[in-house]
Formats: structure tokens, sequence, C-alpha cells
């Protein structure tokens, strides 16, 4: 009727919470034993970054130089990792109520751009040495980039299994990978000059290697931007949960429906669900379905799930109207 306000009844549930004790020290362990490599990964590459720049000046090798030049790059990469991880494993408090899990994200962001930064830079470097190549001391190369390789590849190694998790580590990974690649490619091209002398094999394959770092970090800032500006998270679908949700005994609709990532691995939801107006103990039990669904299908773990007994109006800010089914259905 006109000129009659309609007050439907919406319960709000408060995101939900799971006894997750032996997840959560899992998840510590596995921070602490990440935090330690990053630790004495940086140390180690600290000092290497050390004994190339003394080796190139020793040997007048603008590779070994430039390629101190990228290890330091990957110190840096090293820090923010070893200091985003720190930030991770901080509780929320009442400022930060989401906690600090995106320190990492932000951190893998920065990497990737510093990753971008360093091949336009090797890029330009290669052109110049393609036009105006320079003799080196192919021994010193040899036996420096080799050093470099047992290094950055058993940082690799140990980095290996947290950056499946982490994507602050897969930056940090990443890094690693340039420098494996950079040592390859300094042993191959010192082995080419000694045997041909041809000293342009060294800028060449300086650019294969820039066009991968660009090509691994590209899809790092793509994933990172993703979470920062709060997308759906990789890997699922949204019509796919709106699908899962609606099956779930008890829903009759899903809408106003929102999923994004907290960090690399944590992702949350909100919605409103419409269902039919039963006692309490009965919606609880429609939740724990939803809930357990959700945390098993799709990983999702936080939710905010809001009630409703009727259908509602969905505005630009949101399903913030209620109306009754027989105004949602009828015409425009």
């Amino acid at each position: 009727m006109p000129g009659v306000v309609r007050i439907h009844f919406c319960a709000v549930v408060s995101p939900c919470s799971y006894t997750r004790g032996e997840v959560h020290a899992h998840e510590d362990i596995s921070g602490r034993t990440t935090a330690q490599v990053l630790r004495w990964s940086l140390v180690a590459t600290l000092l290497f970054v050390a004994i190339q720049v003394f080796s190139g000046l020793r040997a007048h090798s603008l590779a070994l130089l430039s390629d101190a030049g990228h290890n330091s790059t990957d110190a840096l990469a090293l820090l923010l990792a070893w200091i985003a991880n720190y930030l991770e494993s901080k509780p929320a408090n009442e400022i930060k109520t989401y906690g600090y899990q995106r320190a990492g994200v932000l951190a893998a962001f920065v990497n990737a751009l510093t990753l971008v930064a360093l091949s336009a830079w090797i890029f330009y470097e290669s052109a110049v040495r393609l036009h105006y190549p320079q003799a080196v001391d192919e021994d010193i190369m040899l036996a420096v980039s080799a050093l470099g390789l047992l290094l950055n590849g058993g940082i690799m190694w140990a980095l290996r299994r947290a950056r499946h998790r982490d994507l602050n580590v897969r930056s940090a990974f990443v890094h690693m990978l340039g420098d494996v690649l950079g040592s390859i490619a300094i042993m191959a091209g010192a082995v080419v000059i000694r045997y041909t002398g041809w000293v342009r094999i060294d800028p060449l394959l300086s650019i294969s290697i820039g066009v991968l770092i660009v090509w691994t970090a590209w899809d790092i800032i793509h994933e990172s931007l993703n979470i920062l500006l709060e997308g759906l998270p990789r890997g699922i679908a949204l019509q796919d949960v709106i699908g899962s949700m609606r099956s779930v005994d008890g829903v009759l609709d899903v809408h106003d429906l929102h999923i994004w990532s907290l960090g690399s691995s944590t992702h949350a939801l909100s919605c409103h669900v419409q269902i039919e107006d039963v006692p309490p103990s009965a919606s609880d039990a429609i939740l724990r379905r939803l809930n357990t669904m959700l945390a098993g299908r799709f990983h999702i773990h936080h939710t905010t799930v809001q009630f409703e007994h009727v259908s509602c109006v969905i505005s630009e800010s949101g399903c913030v109207i209620p109306v009754s089914p027989e105004e949602h259905h009828g015409p425009h």
C-alpha cells in the first residue's frame, strides 16, 4: 500500500570462527622457518655482492659488476620479504582489524616492480655492450658465477615450499631465479668467450634473461594488484560460489556477494542469504552448512553472512532497500 513503511527482519550473523588450533600452529612454525630462511639468505646475498664487486673490479668485468647490482636488488627483495613476513605474523588490533596480512602482498608488488626496472637496465646495458664489446677475464667470471649458482640455487631450494602459499616469498624466489639464470648465462658466456673470443654472447644472453624476468614479474604484479584492489581471488569463480551456496539445504537465494583476499592465501566473503522465516536454531544450522561448504570447497574461512526472510532491491550501495517478494518480482 502506498505510504505504508514495511520493516522486515534481517538477521546479521557475525563472522564465523573455527577451532583451527592445529592449522594455526602449523602456520606459525612454517612462518618462523620462512623467516629464518629469508634472514640467512639476506646475509649470504650481501656477502656475495661484496665478492662480486671485488672480483668485477679485479677482472674489469662489467658483467660481474652488473650482476652485483642485480644481486643488490635481490638483497632488497629479501629484506622486504623478511620485514613483510614479520608483519604478517603480528595479530590484528583495534586499528589494523585485519592485521598485516597484506604487508607481504605489498612487498611482492614492490619487488616485482624492481624486477621490471632491473630488466629495463639489463636491456639498456646489453644494447650498449652489443655496440661496444669489452674484453673480460673469463676465468674470474666462471669462478664467481659458479659460486653464485650454488648460493642462489641453495636459496631457491630453501624457499621452494613457502613460495606456493605466500606471494611475498614467491617474489623473492623469482629474484633468486633471475640470479641463477644470470649465473648460468655468465658461465656459458665465459666458456664461449674462452674458446671463440665472441664477447657479444654475454649481452645476448642477458637480453633473454631479462625477457624471462619481465614475464615472471608480470604474473606477480597482476596477482598482487588483484589482491590490493580486492578483486576475486585466483581460482575462484563467482558463479560457482553462488551456485554452491544456493544448493545448500535451507538457502532460497544469494545476492550482494563479495569475495576478496586478505593476504596471499586467506580469503573472505560477505553476502546476503535469503531463507524461510525459521527459528534461530534452524538458521544456525543453515549457517554451519554454508560455512562448512565454503571452507571445504573454496577454502574461504572468514565469512560474514546476513540472513534475510524476504528479497531486497540491489542499489548502488548494496542490498539496502527491503521490499516484499511480490514487489520485488512485480513489473518494473
